[in-house]
């Protein structure tokens, strides 16, 4: 089996549930495809850090990776600081940078999937404004991802879907579930975290939906989560461009 090895790269948390969730959503994109190498790393506050298990990849004798940045949007960590640190890897590696997890439609499924566990049925969509709130972004790319994907849900059936964020960008959750209340044919407001894992940001999100009637859980290990990730590196294998060496 000369697959590359699937590294898959999230940003890291001072929060314990950052690294479990990420890594339960890592482990089942693993079973779903037997005998492909996975592995996991973290940017910031949690180990293996990306440096540490580049060299050790290399150091198994592994000469291809596929690298994954855990992200729903194209921000700075993705355009930037992946990319840096994978300019230092051990030369023996070719690395290819997979696309990062959004937009798709595995993404709404895996927001409705949440928004249905918390209470809430397909029937209720008529009546039922949602609240998208992301972690916030100052980069105009990754705000407009975020106000198309609302869009997109929208397009499913639920009565309203309005943007939201929990820092850098505006407005702030409990802001859009008050401007929800106000909307013709809402009879309740949902909050959706689109957030792939718990701690500080999702934590203020949850402050934020105080006065909604419906607080669905964060991403995480979803089935759909797991899917999206394979497809990522699927793609990633096939256009075959390797992330471009410092000289």
């Amino acid at each position: 089996m000369n697959r590359p090895v699937l590294l898959v790269i999230a940003h890291g948390s001072r929060d314990p549930r950052h690294a479990a969730t990420v890594q339960a959503l890592v482990r089942r994109a693993g079973a779903l495809r037997p005998g492909l190498r996975v592995e996991t790393a973290f940017l910031d506050f949690n180990l293996p850090s990306v440096p540490g298990v580049l060299d050790r990849l290399a150091a198994d004798g592994v000469r291809e990776v596929v690298a994954l940045p855990l992200l729903l949007t194209r921000a700075f960590h993705a355009k930037a600081d992946i990319p840096a640190v994978l300019r230092q890897a051990p030369p023996s590696l070719s690395i290819r940078q997979a696309e990062v997890l959004g937009p798709s439609p595995l993404l709404i499924a895996a927001v409705e999937r949440r928004l249905y566990e918390a209470g809430l049925t397909p029937a209720d969509k008529p009546t039922t404004g949602v609240v998208l709130a992301s972690a916030g972004s100052t980069d105009p790319e990754a705000i407009a991802v975020i106000a198309e994907t609302a869009r997109e849900l929208r397009r499913t059936g639920w009565c309203s879907v309005r943007p939201a964020f929990a820092s850098a960008s505006l407005p702030r959750t409990e802001d859009a579930v008050r401007a929800l209340r106000a909307e013709p044919g809402v009879r309740r407001v949902a909050v959706a975290p689109y957030v792939i894992a718990p701690g500080r940001l999702p934590d203020r999100i949850a402050t934020g939906a105080a006065e909604a009637d419906v607080l669905a859980d964060v991403l995480g290990p979803s089935p759909e989560l797991a899917r999206l990730l394979l497809d990522r590196y699927d793609g990633a294998h096939a256009a075959r461009r390797p992330v471009a060496r410092t000289a």
